[in-house]
């Protein structure tokens, strides 16, 4: 069976794409021309150059296909052009979902986020049914990751494309080659560059335990569901207080107040936009995300697809170890 990701250059679509090819499954990846593929290198794949924005060579990448696995997406927490964002996320999900649609392929299974669920009150875990809407989402990228996946719930219900929805939390471990913003946290912290926090909290999971939730939801997720595929929640102070102890550094101990961080918030996006720099370590978004502890529950997944995630510590360790490797500390 052929089966093609999307974003398999990236952090979690790389990890799919191994989990496939010891399933022994025929891999396609869509990548653009200039795309980074160190993640890719020396796999036995088919390569399918094109853009989410490229209808005509969407079409040429699904056919022949009989599952896809549509990781793609554009994940940052600000961006000089948020119009980007919206073209990659939304418009370009719903290009590959009716491609997809009109070969006829058996399987989708779409990446969202547990972005674009509510935040359960009093730091109790979110479920799939937590409600939400837009104008619950902070951010571009929230919001057009809950676009993308009310235009494929569409799609499920109106159009019987046969797509399942994973909501990964925070994805942590090796070959976040980006780095990601989580794991840029993981990089500032296991080098001693981060001397305070702010009282938030995550939920975090191993990239390859994720990557497995994918295919179980590809074997065993019932068409136009969604199922959270998280790992453990753990307040921030606790989070670098693990990655300290794993580093032998003391954990930073000044809890600084959400308000009292907005100010350099704006003053860093300032800068960046001025100088037009990549996305600053520190965000208006994200320190308005971080004033809520962003848990989640993945009993659903657990139940239905039989997802089996590892201790967050594992995941840690296993990301610490691979920014070591690749000098990123």
């Amino acid at each position: 069976m052929t089966v093609l990701v999307s974003g398999a250059t990236g952090f979690v679509g790389s990890a799919v794409v191994r989990r496939l090819l010891q399933q022994d499954r025929t891999v396609r990846v869509l990548a653009r021309p200039n795309s980074d593929r160190r993640n890719l290198q020396d796999l036995p794949i088919e390569v399918a150059v094109g853009d989410l924005r490229d209808s005509a060579s969407l079409e040429q990448a699904v056919r022949g296909c009989e599952a896809v696995f549509h990781v793609a997406a554009d994940y940052r927490l600000w961006t000089l052009d948020p119009e980007e964002m919206y073209e990659a996320n939304v418009s370009g999900t719903r290009n590959l979902m009716l491609a997809a649609g009109e070969v006829g392929v058996r399987r989708i299974v779409y990446t969202s986020s547990v972005a674009t669920l509510g935040i359960a009150p009093a730091g109790t875990p979110s479920t799939e049914e937590t409600p939400s809407g837009l104008d619950d989402m902070i951010g571009h990228y929230k919001r057009s990751k809950f676009l993308a996946e009310v235009e494929v719930s569409r799609l499920a219900e109106v159009e019987g494309l046969p797509v399942v929805i994973v909501n990964p939390s925070t994805p942590i471990g090796p070959r976040d080659i980006k780095p990601t913003p989580t794991g840029r946290m993981v990089v500032e912290a296991a080098a001693g560059r981060m001397p305070a926090f702010v009282d938030t909290g995550l939920n975090l999971a191993h990239v390859d335990d994720v990557a497995d939730g994918h295919l179980l939801a590809m074997e065993r997720g019932e068409i136009g569901e969604r199922y959270i595929l998280g790992g453990q929640d753990m307040s921030l102070q606790t989070i670098l207080e693990e990655i300290a102890d794993m580093v032998g550094r003391k954990p930073p101990r000044i809890r600084i107040p959400h308000n009292a961080i907005l100010p350099v918030a704006y003053a860093v996006e300032g800068a960046a936009r001025l100088f037009r720099t990549r996305e600053p370590f520190v965000t208006i978004d994200g320190i308005r995300m971080a004033k809520k502890h962003m848990y989640f529950s993945s009993d659903k997944a657990r139940k239905q697809l039989g997802y089996n995630p590892r201790p967050a510590r594992d995941a840690l360790r296993a990301a610490i170890d691979w920014f070591s490797e690749n000098g990123y500390l």
